[in-house]
């Protein structure tokens, strides 16, 4: 694969055999470029040769007048036309800009298209995040074995020069969420007839930073709860992600509500099978990968250009229902917008001695948010198995970039999961005031109540 630049080719070069190790802090010159030719969380700033990709300009960071998150976020860009259609027809004309999983799913599925417009670096993260990048990106370190991340007070980016797989995928981990957010979502698995039944969630995230007091190493803490359908009602999951996983692995734990039992959950990790999904994602799959990365070996293969789904404020539309956007082999094609961005590309392969259902990712990250924009994962034959596609969205009041949904695309199936969509569900709410005591494994019976 082509990196784009003399900058990148070097970055895949200087690998490191033991890249799980800890690494050397930034160069004095190396944190001077973040600002400058690099962006403050490390993105090239300047846009590409042909003028496709502009540059990047701070992003997208105010809402637009009349701004009411409760009837979803305004499209600043519903002017823009479509400048062409990648179809299955066409699509070896772009195949350099497009992942394995997209031609895989281009091919197969009729309906599967790619509506592409006009390029817009709309990422965004407030100046204190910024600033942490530059502070805190000088001295973090990768636990041993690359199993955490160590220096890092706040969540951040923790390597904004990324020297090797793990620290680009650390840095998709660790990036910037908010403070504290409470997310009302549905997931849903989609037969190969296009029926679904909402799996219906409430998502709390909180950063240790934005609580009262906090336990130490920890990358975040999240609560989820079902709210249907009826029979899996109140039932509850509750991590305490550690920032360092070699002093700690994840802390889990799981609530049913018929019980009223609250039980440590050790297997709430890595390719056990995902709440809702009806056996289409493993639990590492959530926000494209999550937890200890140390069951893969990974290999940073490097930059290059991509269509990615980007600007999807179309597809976060209030007014849509989930069956106006649900056909039975993919989302309706006229909703997502793909447009040209540079990817950082990531390999990971299952180490000797190691288990996984995945035997192969491929992550594609967005070099402006470290979001993770596109995955496509292999079984133990070789065989391209699921495509995952994130539709990234700026949310412009926040800032910060994240998915509006997920959808994960089972080609051996013919099915697919949707998750995180929030059409028909409750806005969103940012930056609420938490406490420690609401994490604790007990909130989660009252909760359940």
């Amino acid at each position: 694969m082509k990196t784009t630049t003399t900058a990148f080719r070097r970055a895949a070069l200087i690998i490191l055999a033991a890249a799980g190790n800890a690494m050397a802090d930034l160069t004095p010159e190396e944190v001077a470029r973040l600002g400058k030719d690099l962006t403050p969380v490390g993105a090239e700033r300047a846009g590409n040769k042909d003028g496709s990709i502009p540059p990047w300009e701070g992003g997208l960071t105010s809402a637009p007048a009349g701004f009411d998150r409760s009837k979803g976020y305004a499209d600043p860009f519903a002017s823009d036309k479509v400048l062409y259609t990648v179809t299955a027809a066409n699509a070896d004309q772009y195949k350099d800009l497009l992942a394995p999983g997209q031609l895989a799913m281009l091919k197969r599925y009729p309906t599967y298209k790619m509506q592409v417009y006009q390029s817009r670096r709309t990422a965004a993260y407030p100046k204190s995040i910024y600033d942490l990048a530059r502070s805190e990106g000088a001295q973090t370190k990768l636990a041993d074995g690359g199993n955490g991340v160590i220096g890092m007070s706040k969540g951040t980016i923790p390597f904004p020069v990324p020297r090797n797989g793990l620290e680009v995928q650390w840095n998709h981990q660790a990036r910037y969420f908010g403070g504290s957010w409470t997310r009302y979502n549905a997931e849903f698995p989609v037969q190969s007839n296009g029926a679904f039944t909402p799996t219906t969630r409430d998502e709390t995230f909180v950063a240790p930073w934005a609580l009262d007091k906090t336990d130490p190493n920890r990358l975040y803490y999240y609560l989820a709860k079902l709210t249907g359908p009826s029979n899996v009602a109140g039932d509850g999951v509750l991590v305490h992600e550690p920032q360092d996983q070699v002093k700690e692995p994840r802390l889990a734990w799981i609530y049913n509500p018929g019980t009223r039992r609250v039980l440590r959950a050790p297997q709430f990790a890595y390719d056990a099978p995902g709440t809702g999904s009806d056996g289409l994602r493993t639990i590492d799959d959530h926000l494209g990968f999550n937890g200890a990365p140390d069951r893969f070996d990974w290999k940073l293969i490097g930059k290059k250009e991509m269509l990615i789904s980007y600007n999807n404020f179309k597809l976060s539309d209030k007014s849509l229902k989930y069956k106006d956007i649900i056909q039975p082999t993919n989302i309706r094609a006229d909703l997502p917008r793909y447009e040209k961005h540079r990817v950082w590309v990531v390999e990971a392969t299952v180490k000797k001695g190691m288990r996984h259902i995945y035997a192969k990712r491929v992550f594609y990250i967005d070099e402006d948010s470290w979001s993770i924009a596109h995955a496509d994962q292999y079984d133990g034959r070789g065989e391209l198995w699921r495509v995952r596609e994130t539709h990234l969205m700026p949310y412009y009041d926040q800032p910060m970039t994240w998915a509006i949904t997920e959808v994960l695309y089972d080609l051996q199936s013919r099915r697919y999961l949707v998750t995180g969509m929030m059409n028909e569900e409750k806005p969103m709410r940012f930056g609420e005031k938490m406490t420690l005591k609401s994490f604790a494994p007990e909130a989660m019976r009252r909760q359940g109540n």
